[in-house]
């Protein structure tokens, strides 16, 4: 399922190795440690550490830039908002905290298998047996959902190249309608999938 759902990079490196629960435990500390973080320097200092982790896992450079490419305008438009409506530093600062939190996400998904993730979802999810959930269920959507992100993102940058390429990028309907085509049809390429798991309701 992982052509379908993510875009793992297999690999021998020690990121690759750590046990998938302790890489998401490790990405909620990582994200609550980038929101206490307030000083420009320190986020850079941080940004110093997600580089160093991006090379010790030798996914390579295209596979790096790829987790936070489509959101760099959205980053552009965060950091130009945060400029005028905070300061410079405020700016920097919230600009930083989202790609970083993007790109160590990002790093995750590329060095952990959909299986792996899944079943230390599923093991976190345990407790919700009590009420009545099914935690591999719960695990599955959560999985799926973390990894249809990069998949309509990178859809909606070959939209927008599509777009200036046929000189419409200023139409609205020209990117909506190609984006929700495209965005359906890899739920049926999904759902298809699935029902070959057995997972058809």
């Amino acid at each position: 399922m992982n052509g379908l759902t993510g875009a793992y990079v297999p690999g021998s490196s020690p990121l690759h190795r750590l046990p998938a629960g302790v890489k998401l435990a490790g990405l909620a500390l990582a994200c609550t440690a980038l929101v206490l973080l307030s000083s420009p320097l320190a986020l850079a200092g941080a940004a110093v550490v997600a580089a160093g982790l991006y090379t010790l896992s030798g996914v390579g450079v295209a596979a790096a830039w790829a987790q936070v490419r489509p959101v760099r305008w959205f980053a552009v438009g965060l950091f130009g908002m945060q400029w005028v409506l905070v300061d410079l530093s405020g700016a920097v600062s919230t600009t930083l905290r989202v790609v970083l939190a993007v790109a160590l996400a990002g790093l995750v998904t590329l060095t952990t298998r959909t299986s792996a993730m899944m079943s230390a979802l599923e093991r976190c999810l345990s407790p919700a047996r009590f009420v009545g959930l099914d935690p591999f269920r719960l695990s599955l959507l959560l999985s799926l959902t973390v990894r249809s992100v990069p998949v309509v993102a990178a859809l909606a940058t070959r939209v927008r190249e599509a777009q200036r390429a046929r000189g419409v990028e200023r139409s609205f309907r020209a990117f909506a309608v190609p984006l929700v085509v495209g965005s359906l049809r890899h739920a049926d390429a999904l759902g298809e999938a699935l029902s070959a798991r057995g997972l058809d309701d």
